[in-house]
């Protein structure tokens, strides 16, 4: 199996560069912070760890596989174009970020310019794919996608399952973008029903037990909900947790394609609106709301922060 790259090792970027390692590829890592490759290199027999995007290119034999699983935005922008001057003709970048597909329909163009191949990767699986494996959506050319196969088959749940190759370059992201579009969606509707749940006090509803019980057999059973059963189980208060919800960015791009598609997705629109709200940007209008009903009904304003 050829040696391949990989860059980026957080989180989620880490736990694929281990679960390749044991499927028996062998891997060049490397990382800003290099401590953190030469790290995981010490505990995966089959990484090896480098310290920068010239020595990994150099260290891989042509044609080469370079995967990138770095923040969406400027950090891939600036690999992509450092690793663009480094690569040859018949060379394969994969982007895993989460990024905008319009970028990486703008990505693909540039490269393939100078004969270098690109495809998108949209990847989810959290923190639980080292175990579990990663959904994989795959946009690109299909002599690229195949090129990938025997990762992709190592990477996914299964060979034959968990992956799928979207379409053209831009697609794999697009497919992202709107699953988490839907996972906001998701997670709103969840939290919502069970916060309703917990202020009918009179009923004392054990929420860990009622979650537990929607796990097998509802309509509504998910592994986002066997997640949230398993929270509960550890404390139904959340007394010490803030009620701040960040967003990434999908869930703005979904809902700005929908408008522009003039396709109605009020739910996962609402969903980012209440990270939004979350995140304070609901307190002036509020503040102007309660200004309103005592302006035109004298209704008393609490005043002071909560």
């Amino acid at each position: 199996m050829q040696e391949i790259g990989l860059i980026g090792l957080g989180r989620m970027g880490a736990n694929m560069a281990r679960r390749l390692a044991r499927a028996g590829f062998k891997l060049a890592v490397c990382n800003r912070t290099a401590e953190v490759a030469h790290k995981l290199a010490e505990e995966e027999r089959n990484l090896r760890a480098v310290d920068s995007y010239a020595a990994l290119v150099a260290s891989l034999p042509a044609p080469r596989i370079v995967w990138l699983m770095l923040p969406a935005g400027e950090a891939t922008a600036t690999a992509l174009r450092q690793l663009a001057g480094l690569l040859s003709a018949g060379d394969l970048l994969v982007d895993g970020a989460n990024a905008y597909y319009q970028d990486s329909m703008r990505h693909a163009r540039e490269l393939a310019d100078q004969g270098i191949e690109f495809v998108d990767a949209g990847v989810s699986g959290g923190v639980w794919g080292l175990d579990n494996g990663y959904a994989l959506m795959l946009g690109g050319a299909p002599g690229s996608v195949a090129r990938l196969k025997p990762l992709i088959e190592a990477l996914a749940p299964g060979a034959e399952r968990g992956w799928v190759h979207c379409g053209p370059a831009g697609a794999g992201h697009f497919a992202k973008m709107v699953h988490n579009g839907i996972e906001y969606g998701m997670m709103q509707a969840l939290a919502e029903g069970l916060a309703l749940m917990k202020s009918k006090t009179e009923f004392g509803f054990d929420l860990a037990e009622v979650a537990e019980a929607w796990r097998h057999g509802s309509v509504v059973r998910s592994w986002l909900l066997d997640l949230t059963a398993e929270v509960l189980k550890q404390d139904q208060a959340l007394d010490a947790i803030q009620p701040y919800v960040a967003d990434s960015g999908e869930g703005r791009w979904t809902a700005l394609e929908a408008i522009n598609q003039r396709v109605p997705a009020p739910v996962m629109s609402l969903a980012l609106m209440m990270r939004y709200a979350s995140q304070g940007s609901n307190d002036y209008p509020a503040k102007l709301l309660a200004m309103m009903r005592n302006a035109f009904g004298g209704h008393k304003v609490e005043s002071g922060s909560r």
